[in-house]
């Protein structure tokens, strides 16, 4: 039976893919900015804590670092098109079952195995297609794709605080699950053409960035940073958790933090919408600079500058001081989870992207899930967000101490052995 017509790199067929690419993120990633709209509305109509409140984010972030993995795997064996197919599915379900919860626990498991589960399809196998697609500016067009959720982001939190106003959380779960699964199901037909590169199993080249990958994906032994793939791949996972647990406490809490200094619920869903926004441009500003130094040094720059930014929260508290530190938060972060994309195209296999990229997306979820928890426990320990901004600057720290070292080791493992 002879293939299907493959569609080029770089071609017409690949810039309309990337804008079906950044609608389906959008709609797919809405469920992580949601549920911290409602995390107020569940605190209260569930009597629990904020610790417990923040449970349902964790427990989808969990979710949607293993349906990383999971559909990754299908995708990079399938195509893409099945996971997105699945995943509508489970979005929509989610939410809806959502709506009919009679607890907290409850709430926070069908997050986790449907919405959760759902939205994995979409964030990693989609930034892994991406970067199959893409060979000149690879970086941006994997900005302009992973910039879906954050536009998700920036759209969501003020549309849904409007509904539940007005309508309740329930209601307005159930208009979430019926939109995003139709929409979602029906964008994801679009996507059926699998990537040239997956398909041939060539390591395109034609940057700079791209041709330090190619020597180092050709190369016989496979170490990436002068390491065996496992360990590699196992320092990237510590790094996503790292510098996603610093990421979470801004996200999760902006809107509770509000709500506490007494701005209101709506004023918080504001600002986390212009955070979100910022990270747009961040993302697309970040792309661009990808594709000039590569995403290791990509990766280090976002990570020193979230760091800055966490310690801006730590002095400022009122209402206009807070919207600048949010925005310059967006700003500053928005480019560090795509540049782990783009480090796995340049020093992995191009036939293992979506495996590989799902699992390290993946433990950056999994830092977003225990960033989340672990900020809600620390403040009703506590009583103030203060120390929790604290914690997630210890981890920043860490997230930066890896990106130094891998980008040390990759530049040793470059330079040439001098003739004895």
């Amino acid at each position: 039976m002879p293939h299907p017509i493959q569609h080029q790199a770089d071609s017409r067929y690949a810039m309309w893919r990337l804008l079906v690419t950044l609608l389906i993120m959008t709609v797919g990633s809405s469920g992580m900015y949601v549920v911290s709209v409602v995390l107020p509305a569940l605190q209260a109509d569930f009597g629990v804590a904020r610790a417990e409140a923040s449970l349902p984010y964790t427990l989808l972030m969990i979710g949607f670092g293993f349906g990383g993995v999971v559909m990754g795997k299908l995708a990079d064996r399938f195509g893409v098109m099945w996971p997105l197919l699945a995943g509508s599915v489970c979005v929509g379900l989610g939410y809806i079952a959502s709506s009919f919860a009679g607890g907290i626990l409850a709430f926070s498991l069908v997050q986790g195995l449907l919405v959760g589960l759902g939205s994995g399809a979409v964030f990693a196998p989609l930034v892994a297609d991406t970067s199959l697609w893409f060979v000149r500016r690879r970086g941006m067009a994997v900005a302009v794709c992973a910039s879906g959720n954050y536009l998700a982001g920036a759209v969501w939190p003020p549309i849904v605080q409007h509904f539940v106003e007005t309508a309740g959380w329930r209601a307005t779960y159930v208009g979430m699950g019926l939109f995003c699964g139709c929409t979602m199901a029906g964008l994801a037909l679009f996507m059926r053409p699998r990537p040239p590169a997956a398909v041939m199993g060539v390591v395109p080249t034609g940057t700079p960035a791209s041709a330090a990958a190619g020597r180092t994906v050709a190369g016989a032994a496979m170490r990436p940073f002068g390491l065996s793939l496992g360990t590699a791949q196992g320092m990237l996972c510590v790094a996503g958790v790292a510098c996603c647990v610093a990421m979470a406490m801004p996200q999760v809490h902006i809107v509770a933090y509000c709500t506490d200094l007494g701005y209101g619920s709506a004023r918080g869903a504001q600002m986390l919408s212009l955070m979100l926004a910022c990270g747009i441009a961040s993302r697309l500003i970040s792309g661009a600079i990808c594709d000039r130094i590569g995403g290791l040094r990509t990766l280090l720059l976002g990570s020193v500058l979230q760091c800055v930014a966490l310690f801006l929260f730590l002095p400022f508290d009122g209402l206009v001081p807070l919207f600048v530190v949010s925005a310059l938060f967006g700003l500053f972060q928005g480019g560090i989870v795509p540049s782990y994309a783009i480090i796995v195209r340049e020093y992995f296999p191009p036939a293992e992207a979506s495996a590989r990229v799902g699992t390290i997306i993946g433990c950056t979820l999994l830092g977003m899930a225990l960033g989340g928890w672990m900020s809600g426990k620390v403040f009703d320990l506590t009583g103030s967000y203060h120390a929790a901004f604290i914690n997630g600057i210890a981890f920043n720290l860490l997230n930066m101490s890896i990106a130094v070292t891998l980008l040390v080791r990759a530049r040793r493992a470059l330079r040439p052995v001098s003739p004895t």
